[in-house]
């Protein structure tokens, strides 16, 4: 009896190892192909990153909108939603579950909604940006719809940037391209929640907005840029485009944007202009909006001046 005990103790003692070395080697094999972001409650992010971000509610902020298209200023609304969640590194979508293998990230959803004459454009931008601050955004993706049709550009972090782009335009169809990593204009808005000192400064080349790159049909890889951070103004000159982003924020945790400003030629051929595209803050609330989707709750959206 004693000997089959034994025996069945070395068993278990074997197999406990064995999963043990299959569990490390599954967990060298991840780490060598993703770079994984330190969790949350890393001792690199601060309480009050934590209190703020992690309390199971979204920042929702609405701007008043001046949008320049077709060499005329539009008036309309934007909003930006930030959340934090966890994402799959190798799926590059947001996990289900918790595990640690995920990478937390800082989510913005940027909306845009403004009429040209009888149609109505609705623009949206999503961006997953790490809160380790220590890498460029794991994905990014942007969508334009109008009644002419709509298009669609997602990049994937991967070895390289992957980009697949789709759209109604001749030249502009179902393209899939990779372009070596650079600092992406997207990833701005949300790095500058995280730490706004961390910006990128100086003479530098950053791929533009994939809103800006669809809607003036310029291609999407970097330009040569300058940057610079002044105060709680954070401006990017793009001399290739003639084209200018400031960006204007409290200088206080949590770095709520104010603000921004773009200023570019707008329309195409005798009906170009050099306009500004001006967002300014009209209110701001925190809310689990993902749980307030019944009829019952549509007031909330007066809190938001978007009724």
């Amino acid at each position: 009896m004693n000997t089959l005990l034994k025996t069945l103790v070395l068993i278990l003692l074997f197999s406990s190892c064995k999963d043990q070395r299959h569990q490390k080697d599954l967990a060298h094999n991840w780490e060598t192909h993703f770079e994984i972001a330190e969790p949350f409650e890393s001792k690199k992010l601060s309480q009050e990153f934590k209190d703020y971000w992690y309390a199971g509610e979204a920042e929702i902020s609405s701007y008043e909108l001046e949008q320049a298209r077709y060499g005329e200023t539009r008036t309309g609304k934007a909003v930006l939603i930030y959340v934090t969640e966890d994402f799959l590194p190798k799926l590059q979508v947001k996990a289900n579950n918790q595990s640690a293998k995920n990478i937390a990230v800082l989510k913005l959803n940027t909306t845009k909604n403004f009429n040209t004459g009888i149609y109505p454009y609705s623009i949206m931008q999503s961006v997953f940006y790490p809160v380790s601050n220590n890498q460029h955004a794991l994905k990014v993706s942007s969508s334009i719809q109008e009644w002419c049709g709509h298009v669609y550009t997602q990049l994937n972090n991967r070895d390289k940037f992957e980009i697949m782009s789709h759209s109604y335009f001749e030249g502009e169809a179902d393209q899939q391209f990779n372009l070596n990593k650079s600092i992406l204009e997207n990833e701005l808005f949300t790095q500058l929640r995280i730490n706004p000192k961390s910006l990128p400064e100086g003479s530098l080349e950053i791929i533009p907005s994939f809103e800006f790159c669809r809607l003036s049909h310029k291609e999407i890889k970097p330009y040569k840029a300058i940057a610079r951070l002044k105060g709680n103004d954070y401006e990017v000159n793009y001399p290739e485009l003639d084209r200018t982003l400031s960006i204007t924020f409290n200088p206080e945790f949590p770095y709520q944007i104010l603000g921004w400003e773009e200023t570019y030629k707008s329309g195409f051929g005798s009906n170009s202009k050099t306009l500004t595209t001006k967002a300014i803050l009209s209110k701001r609330i925190k809310s689990s909006y993902w749980n307030k989707n019944s009829n019952k709750h549509e007031f909330i959206r007066d809190s938001l001046n978007l009724n």
